[in-house]
């Protein structure tokens, strides 16, 4: 048996890399603020005179999509306008060899023009474009990641603190005793059953720092304040990642006995091998493919059915609506705490899963 204190160093080694870029997302509010307590007071003193007008497309799809800066809420000015508050994050473009840098605030929420040099840069329906034609590509530090490096400074300080809780030895105490059962199930009851003894320690790291990083960011969605409430999971470029880091640690793996049955499967007839070969690398591509979409699906879905609940407060504009929606509201986040844990143990277990059969040794006869 391997001791936590041996493999949780081995789980996050991988954040180590994005915590070095962390002070880069360095978040200042995008207006002074006198500007938005000034902006917040005049809210408050037309709000009961003045109709407020919600999109509700506008308001899930600003909750389920990334963006360059941090949303928190619009406050209404002197004269009925809304002024978005929002933490600006740093913008990071390389445009023809020229590498341009400054915070999200300057496009004024898509109000305004950067110019930097010879390249002036705009915000066109969250992407930022060279107004020239120019090709830019964008390193920026965008809401979704930095909502993910926040959540590896949490993963780091967690596991940090479990290990150091065992290396004192004795019963374990505390986030320790509450970690233990976890790593011990992700252990036991998806790596050792699904890969076996012998070979599952090798990719325990892995599985852990999946299984974690997936729950921690699920939980850190379903809270709607910054520095949480970004759709991290709910992106398909995250949950893509995710999948080829499975994809490649497969197959890489993969033994004598798993690639024969790709490109000589026993039993079939050699005719049928042009049939077969094709089907089976389809089959390799294909099961990531379904870890990714389903990651991304369910916590999209909960996400849009919950604001979509609220929002039916604002389409039908009645106080009879509101316990009705808030009530639905509340379960379905209930409801989303458990596909959290759920949906991290799926992909784990799936993972553990096609791990488990690429590295399986043939049977002899």
């Amino acid at each position: 048996m391997v001791a936590p204190v041996q493999v949780l160093p081995r789980v996050f080694f991988s954040f180590l890399l994005s915590f070095g870029i962390c002070f880069s997302a360095m978040a200042q509010y995008s207006e002074p603020i006198g500007e938005k307590v000034e902006a917040a007071a005049h809210s408050v003193e037309h709000v009961a005179s003045e109709e407020v007008e919600v999109d509700p497309a506008e308001v899930i799809m600003d909750h389920i999509t990334d963006s360059h800066d941090w949303h928190i809420m619009d406050v209404k000015g002197e004269h009925g306008e809304m002024h978005p508050i929002s933490v600006s994050l740093p913008v990071i473009l390389l445009t023809d060899g020229s590498l341009d840098m400054f915070m999200s605030s300057a496009f004024e929420h898509g109000h305004a023009a950067v110019t930097k040099g010879a390249n002036t840069y705009a915000l066109k329906e969250g992407k930022i474009v060279e107004t020239s034609g120019k090709s830019v590509l964008d390193f920026s530090i965008t809401k979704n990641a930095a909502g993910m490096l926040f959540s590896v400074v949490i993963i780091i300080l967690l596991f940090t603190s479990v290990a150091a809780s065992y290396k004192k030895g004795g019963a374990p105490k505390g986030l320790a005793s509450f970690m233990e059962p976890i790593i011990l199930f992700v252990k036991d009851d998806i790596a050792i059953p699904n890969i076996g003894e012998h070979k599952a320690h090798k990719f325990l790291p892995y599985l852990l720092t999946v299984f974690f990083f997936i729950w921690i960011n699920n939980i850190f969605g379903l809270i709607p304040i910054a520095p949480f409430g970004a759709n991290i999971t709910g992106n398909i470029a995250f949950t893509l990642v995710l999948a080829t880091f499975t994809l490649v640690i497969t197959n890489i793996n993969g033994t004598k006995a798993y690639w024969s049955h790709i490109f000589a499967m026993p039993g079939v007839p050699l005719w049928l091998a042009p049939i077969m070969i094709p089907v089976e690398l389809i089959g390799i591509i294909s099961k990531p493919f379904a870890l990714m979409i389903r990651l991304f699906a369910n916590i999209t879905a909960g996400h849009v059915l919950i604001l979509g609940l609220v929002m039916l407060i604002f389409i039908f504009k009645s106080f009879y609506v509101a316990p009705v929606s808030i009530a639905f509201m509340v379960f379905l986040s209930l409801l989303e705490v458990l596909v959290a844990a759920l949906q991290a143990y799926i992909f784990t277990l799936l993972s553990a899963l096609f791990i488990g059969s690429a590295v399986a040794e043939g049977e002899h006869h």
